[in-house]
C-alpha cells in the first residue's frame, strides 16, 4: 500500500481555479500552495485562474476545461462555505457524471483534527466528468493543505496502490466530441 517507488510517475495536467470575491493574485495563498504542490509532485500546471463567486462565470470556466482533452484535473478552492455569496457546489456539482463521496467524507475527517466540529461547515467534494476529476476545497490555505497533503498528492499519483485517479484520466480521450463540429462553423475560403 502507499506509493510503488519502482513504479512510473505519469504527470497529469492540472488546471487550478480560485473563487473569490476578495482575492487578486497576490493575496491568493490558497491557489499558489496548491500551484506550488502540484508542481512540486511532479505534475503541469495547465491553467490558473481567479474568479468571483458567480454561479454562471464558475461553470462555463469548469465545463471549459473539462471539455479540453488537455486537462485531465481540475482543482477548485473557495465558495464551498455557508455564506450567501458560496456556490461553488452548486455551479459544478451539474456539471459532474459521477460524484467521489469518499472525498469529502475523507477531507472532512481529516480536518476535524484541525478544527472539530466546524468541519461539518465543509462543503468540500469531488466527482467526475469526461474523464476529468475535479475537486473542490475551501478556501483557506490550511485546508487545501490539509486536503492536497492528506488526499489529493496520493490520489493523483500514478503510483499509489491499490488505487488511483491517474489511470482513470489519463483515458481521456484525445480529442472532445465537439470538434467534429468545428468545420461546420468555420468560414469557408473568400
Amino acid at each position: 500500500m502507499g506509493i510503488d517507488l519502482n513504479g512510473e510517475f505519469k504527470p497529469l495536467n492540472i488546471a487550478l481555479l480560485t473563487v473569490s470575491d476578495t482575492r487578486g493574485p497576490d493575496q491568493d495563498t490558497s491557489g499558489q500552495f496548491l500551484a506550488d504542490s502540484l508542481l512540486k509532485a511532479g505534475h503541469q500546471l495547465a491553467a490558473r485562474r481567479i474568479l468571483p463567486d458567480d454561479v454562471y462565470l464558475i461553470r462555463a470556466l469548469v465545463a471549459h476545461w473539462i471539455a479540453d482533452p488537455g486537462v485531465h484535473v481540475v482543482l477548485i478552492t473557495g465558495g464551498t462555505g455557508f455564506s450567501e455569496r458560496d456556490s461553488t457546489p452548486e455551479a459544478v456539482a451539474p456539471l459532474l457524471d459521477k460524484t467521489i463521496d469518499g472525498f469529502g467524507e475523507e477531507f472532512r475527517r481529516q480536518s476535524a483534527a484541525e478544527i472539530a466540529s466546524s468541519t461539518i461547515q465543509s462543503r468540500a467534494f469531488g466527482g467526475l466528468s469526461n474523464h476529468t476529476v475535479v475537486f473542490c476545497l475551501p478556501g483557506s490555505t490550511g485546508a487545501c493543505r490539509t486536503g492536497w497533503d492528506g488526499i489529493l498528492r496520493n490520489q493523483l499519483d500514478s503510483r499509489h496502490n491499490p488505487c488511483n485517479f491517474a489511470g482513470l484520466v489519463l483515458r481521456k480521450p484525445d480529442k472532445p466530441l465537439h470538434r467534429v463540429n468545428e468545420a461546420i462553423v468555420t468560414r469557408a475560403p473568400n
